[in-house]
């Protein structure tokens, strides 16, 4: 595909994955949390690459709808998606030891040895990440970060899931707009429903 790294803003969330595929696969992943966002990119991810990369980190206290999804998604999609476990045996769950040291270890691992990663990152999503770019260097891991939906709405998300007819999390239909661990997940608009009450609005994944 021939589109220069500074046209990615201007192009379909579809040539961002065309451009990214091309470059960078194999050595490329797709993390996977089973939202509305990962509908859309594995629909479109799946058209282009014939042999996706995808990985979730389960945390051990993930939602039992995320669970039913999950199936849902590699039936319809195709696909194997690759378990990243940040769960530990010797301590017990922890919203300060999940939210942080032990996701961003998960992470790490799944990426080693990767050139790119992609993510359903969108800047209407909250303040921090308001700034992200379609394609962007991950300065700490030295690789590159592929935000192909960052300029979606929620609006743009729902018409493409319901024209192509796509499963997705269904505690969204619960006012759930952000889904992540069921002991720290409240139902809310943005991610105001993640860690509630807390002046917290990231994990570390995307610091």
């Amino acid at each position: 595909m021939s589109v220069a790294i500074q046209d990615l803003e201007a192009v379909s969330a579809q040539e961002v994955l065309s451009y990214a595929v091309e470059r960078f696969h194999p050595r490329l992943k797709m993390a996977c949390s089973f939202q509305k966002e990962e509908s859309v990119l594995l629909h479109m991810l799946t058209a282009t690459c014939p042999e996706p990369r995808v990985f979730m980190i389960d945390t051990g206290v993930l939602f039992p709808e995320t669970l039913q999804v999950w199936k849902r998604f590699e039936e319809r999609f195709a696909v194997s998606i690759e378990v990243v476990d940040a769960r530990s045996a010797d301590e017990p769950w922890t919203m300060a030891r999940c939210c942080g040291e032990a996701k961003v270890d998960a992470l790490d691992r799944a990426l080693e040895d990767l050139d790119a990663w992609i993510t359903g990152i969108r800047r209407e999503q909250a303040p921090t990440r308001a700034g992200a770019a379609k394609l962007e260097r991950d300065e700490r891991r030295g690789i590159w970060k592929v935000n192909p939906i960052a300029d979606w709405n929620e609006k743009d998300l729902w018409r493409y899931i319901f024209e192509h007819d796509l499963p997705y999390h269904p505690l969204h239909d619960q006012g759930y707009a952000s889904i992540g661990c069921a002991p720290c997940t409240r139902p809310g608009n943005g991610r105001e429903g993640r860690w509630a009450g807390l002046d917290k609005t990231e994990c570390g994944i995307h610091e």
